[in-house]
């Protein structure tokens, strides 16, 4: 305690000099404060000793100083302020109630808690559907060199659960002043549809924003005649699109591209298929980047497009002109999100062609050189284990794997070992909900393959987690579960279990996730 205490004083900045005293300064914060506190997140700074405590299910922020010298840093945060004796002199020690007002000045005061721009680092996304997974995503991410996404949600997921774009940002600022990660997380603001969304999300401090202009591709394009072709192409919005017809073809007419040993050219058929399906999208992805460039200026966020929730996979050729696009229409962008061939399903494994896919993903990496080096990211990227390791061979760093619903499935996962009255509950009500819940996900589960709970012995439900159809069915309907009763059912009790089990649940994602990220550290 003794050197953590002079680093206080002195105004030094960090965590502990030496690790050996974290439990010193610890057992001294805990006996003081009179709740336990997290070792990890014990830090020094502007003339304060910082640290998350908990008191049954509750946490709160202590801020300690010497007694009479409270730190200018320590301004902004209100609550109760006591004295205490410490074996190493008088101290004083404020307790803050963890609200969003207190989630903005930590991030004030410790940098580190706030989401950053992190394009040029190797990176994965890191859904949390219920604001407890942040302290378990770091422990599968420390070591690697992998910066996380702390905070990521969809529009469609922040509905579903009833949080705010501030709350999920908060819970990601907590759950990493928690566990001590102070090598940066990013905030993605993923599948938005309008400058309405892009608005709530750059509010509440998120830094990446994945632009979903699903809405504007032509699917009907992939079996159009040529014909047709040729007429939904002198269709586009070509003053949208700052170009013309015929300026376009003239721009394609001598692209010649080696794709990996596979030359990419452009017939009429091709850039007539590639404009009629992707022309609007390019024109909307446009669209919001300005947007986003005038609320908060160029070069403060990062830009994923996304184009991965349509009908029918991205040929390289489509690829390719989505990017020349793009780059011609002065768009900057991080990742890229093509649609696969195959089913990236929603909590399995890939569904289809594994050779296929290798044969089509290669292609798309070289693309992403040949206009600077972007990310392919894999949405519903959760649990696809049998794509990780071609992906990491062509891809390397380079390639973003987004997952979020399967950090939920594994908070099931701890409620079916520890609250098993609870999960059978869970489980009769998903069963119920599937069919109306499935409508905006690629799912095939059969509900008849997903049993009722009386029939299920108690070392059988945990298990269920591992079933194609019962992880389906218990994965989609997320948005159901919390909402019941208005939470008062499911979401309340559930959120009170994991909070009981913390480190069961915590454990439970660092080795899920690790097993996501193995293939691309070497393991």
């Amino acid at each position: 305690m003794k050197q953590f205490w002079r680093k206080i004083i002195s105004g030094g900045c960090g965590p502990l000099d030496d690790p050996a005293e974290a439990p010193s300064v610890a057992a001294a914060f805990t006996a003081a404060v009179k709740a336990d506190v997290y070792h990890e997140s014990i830090v020094a700074e502007g003339g304060a000793g910082w640290a998350l405590a908990r008191r049954g299910l509750e946490k709160s922020l202590r801020i300690i100083w010497l007694a009479g010298r409270r730190p200018a840093a320590t301004g902004p945060f209100k609550g109760p302020i006591s004295q205490v004796r410490l074996p190493v002199g008088q101290a004083e020690i404020l307790e803050v109630t963890p609200t969003a007002a207190a989630a903005a000045a930590l991030r004030q005061a410790l940098p580190w808690t706030a989401p950053q721009l992190v394009a040029g680092r190797p990176s994965i996304g890191l859904g949390d559907r219920l604001g407890l997974a942040t302290p378990g995503h770091v422990r599968a991410v420390r070591g690697t060199g992998y910066v996380p996404m702390l905070a990521q949600q969809s529009i469609r997921e922040m509905t579903r659960t009833r949080r705010s774009a501030q709350e999920v940002v908060d819970d990601a600022t907590w759950g990493a002043f928690q566990a001590g990660w102070r090598d940066g997380f990013g905030a993605d603001a993923d599948h938005l549809k309008t400058p309405e969304d892009i608005d709530l999300c750059a509010a509440a401090g998120f830094t990446f924003f994945t632009i979903d202009p699903g809405d504007y591709v032509d699917n009907d394009a992939a079996t159009a005649s040529p014909d047709e072709l040729s007429a939904k192409f002198e269709a586009l919005p070509w003053p949208a699109l700052e170009t013309t017809a015929a300026d376009t073809r003239r721009a394609y007419a001598d692209v010649r591209e080696d794709l990996a040993g596979e030359t990419l050219a452009f017939d009429e058929v091709t850039l007539h298929r590639a404009g009629a399906k992707y022309g609007y999208a390019v024109a909307h992805t446009a669209e919001m980047y300005r947007h986003l460039v005038a609320r908060l200026g160029e070069g403060n966020f990062e830009l994923e497009v996304s184009v991965d929730e349509t009908d029918t996979p991205t040929s390289p050729a489509e690829h390719y002109y989505v990017a020349k696009e793009l780059a011609r229409m002065g768009v900057r962008w991080v990742s890229l999100a093509p649609r696969f061939v195959g089913r990236f399903e929603k909590g399995v494994d890939y569904i289809g062609d594994l050779a296929e896919l290798e044969r089509t993903f290669v292609p798309h990496m070289a693309i992403t050189e040949r206009f600077g080096g972007y990310k392919i990211s894999l949405h519903s990227g959760s649990d696809k284990f049998g794509v990780y390791a071609m992906a990491a061979r062509h891809g390397g760093r380079r390639v973003h794997v987004k997952t979020a619903g399967t950090s939920y499935l594994e908070a099931l996962r701890v409620i079916a070992e520890k609250e098993i009255r609870l999960f059978r509950e869970i489980l009769d009500f998903a069963r119920c909900r599937y069919e109306a819940d499935k409508a905006s996900y690629l799912v095939s589960a059969n509900l008849h393959r997903v049993p009722i709970s009386c029939v299920l012995a108690d070392w059988h439900l945990a298990p269920l987690l591992n079933q194609f159809d019962a992880r389906q069915a218990l994965h989609v309907t997320y948005g159901s579960v919390l909402a019941a009763e208005g939470g008062k059912r499911f979401r309340e009790p559930l959120l009170a279990a994991l909070k009981t089990h913390e480190e069961a649940y915590a454990q439970a994602l660092e080795k899920h996730i690790g097993r996501h990220l193995a293939p691309f550290i070497g393991k």
